[in-house]
C-alpha cells in the first residue's frame, strides 16, 4: 500500500494547485484494525476536475465514486482486495483558518473542538509543496493553549448542566419523562460529544473523533473520572430510566478532575 500511495501522491503533485497530499485517520494515529480504510486528503486551492480523478482511479480500480459531497468533497475507490481509500479535498485556507481559530483565537465548540488539530497533527506527508504541511503541524505540535483548555470546559459543562435553561441534562431527563427514545439518544449523542470534548481538553490533549473513544482516553488520558468506562456502559445499554442519575453521577465525577 506503501507504494500505491506514494505513487497517487505522485499524481497530485503534478498540478500546481496542490499543496500537499496526506494520509491521516485511524492508520496514522495507531487506532487502525483490519478494517479501516485509507484516509488521504489533498490541500488544493482550486478545484481539481472530476475527468483527472476518475482517470486516476481507473489506474487502480473499477470500483469508485467520484465527486461525493456528503461530508466534505470526496471520492472513494473500492481495490480489489477490498481495501478502501478514502480521498478528501481539502482548501489550504480553510485548514488554516480553522486551526487559528481554534489554536490562537481559542474558540470552543460543542464538542469536538480540537479534532482538525488532530488530523493535522496525526497525519503522514506524501507530498508537501515547499514544506507548507510540515509548517501548519509544527504550528500545533506545541504546549497546548490554557485559554483553549479553559474555553472548551466552560463551554461544554454549560452545555452538560450549567446552563440555567436546557442543558442536555434537562433535555434527557424530559424526553425520558415523555418516553421518547429517539430523543433521549439523539441528546445523550450530544451529551457524549460534549463529556468528552472536556476530557481531552483537561488532559489536554486533541481530540480524536467519534471513534474508539473509550479505549483513547484509557490509553492517552492521566485523569479520567471514577468509574469512566462502567458509567458510559450503564448509560448506554440501561434502562432508561436509570440515565438521569447516570448522567448525574457522569457529571459529578467528571467535575473532580477538572484543572
Amino acid at each position: 500500500m506503501d507504494n500505491i500511495l506514494k505513487e497517487i501522491a505522485k499524481q497530485y503533485s503534478k498540478l500546481n494547485c496542490v499543496y500537499a497530499v496526506v494520509q491521516a485517520g485511524s492508520r496514522t494515529s495507531n487506532q487502525d484494525d483490519e478494517s479501516s480504510d485509507y484516509d488521504i486528503y489533498i490541500y488544493t486551492d482550486m478545484e481539481i476536475h472530476t475527468d483527472f480523478r476518475k482517470e486516476l482511479a481507473k489506474t487502480y480500480t473499477n470500483n469508485y465514486e467520484i465527486n461525493n459531497q456528503y461530508f466534505e468533497t470526496g471520492d472513494e475507490w473500492i481495490l480489489e482486495n477490498g481495501i478502501i481509500l478514502d480521498f478528501m479535498f481539502r482548501s489550504p485556507n480553510w485548514i488554516k483558518s480553522n486551526i487559528e481559530n481554534v489554536f490562537d483565537k481559542h474558540y470552543a465548540s460543542n464538542g469536538y473542538t480540537t479534532c482538525f488539530l488532530h488530523n493535522v497533527a496525526t497525519s503522514k506527508s506524501l507530498y508537501d509543496k515547499n514544506d507548507w504541511f510540515k509548517n501548519l503541524q509544527n504550528k500545533i505540535i506545541q504546549p497546548y493553549p490554557e485559554e483553549l483548555q479553559k474555553n472548551i470546559i466552560k463551554r461544554n459543562l454549560m452545555l452538560l448542566k450549567d446552563k440555567k435553561c436546557s442543558s442536555y441534562f434537562d433535555q434527557i431527563k424530559l424526553a425520558i419523562k415523555r418516553q421518547d427514545p429517539v430523543s433521549i439518544n439523539h441528546r445523550i449523542t450530544a451529551f457524549l460529544a460534549s463529556y468528552f470534548d472536556i476530557l481531552f481538553a483537561v488532559n489536554k490533549i486533541y481530540h480524536p473523533g467519534e471513534k474508539r473513544l473509550i479505549k483513547y482516553a484509557q490509553t492517552h488520558c492521566k485523569k479520567l473520572p471514577q468509574g469512566f468506562e462502567t458509567d458510559i456502559t450503564e448509560l448506554l445499554q440501561g434502562q432508561n430510566t436509570n440515565k438521569a442519575v447516570i448522567l448525574e453521577r457522569m457529571i459529578e465525577r467528571l467535575r473532580k478532575i477538572l484543572p
